[in-house]
């Protein structure tokens, strides 16, 4: 068994669309509209196969009140991975609000960071 989708809330699909695929460099999985619900996705261009990341309008009250709680908290709703991080912070950096710069985490030698997707479609 493997996770093949998950879920973020968006304000808005297509800022969420064009950060995610422009700026984070992922690719287009799936795009479809019924009426009016659409369904959006991204992934991995290393993986387009892979776990598909999908957008979701945050109109519900409860979606709302689960992305608001997370930002107050400073949760991620997302975690990602990659084989360079400075790399991928100095490409982001003008395009995201993050939390702070890499940091190598001192327990075991990771590095971690927070982006602020505010400003992303995300928050």
């Amino acid at each position: 068994m493997k996770i093949n989708l998950a879920t973020i809330y968006v304000d808005d699909l297509d800022k969420a669309l064009r950060f995610y695929t422009q700026v984070a460099g992922f690719v287009k999985k799936t795009d479809v509209s019924h009426g009016g619900y659409r369904w959006l996705t991204v992934a991995s261009p290393e993986e387009p196969d892979g776990t598909e990341l999908h957008f979701e309008r945050n109109d519900n009250p409860a979606a709302k009140a689960y992305q608001q709680a997370l930002f107050q908290q400073g949760q991620p709703a997302a975690m990602f991975s990659t084989d360079d991080v400075k790399r991928d912070y100095e490409r982001m950096k003008d395009a995201a609000e993050f939390k702070m710069p890499p940091t190598i985490c001192e327990e075991d030698g990771r590095f971690a960071w927070g982006i602020s997707l505010a400003h992303c479609g995300v928050a």
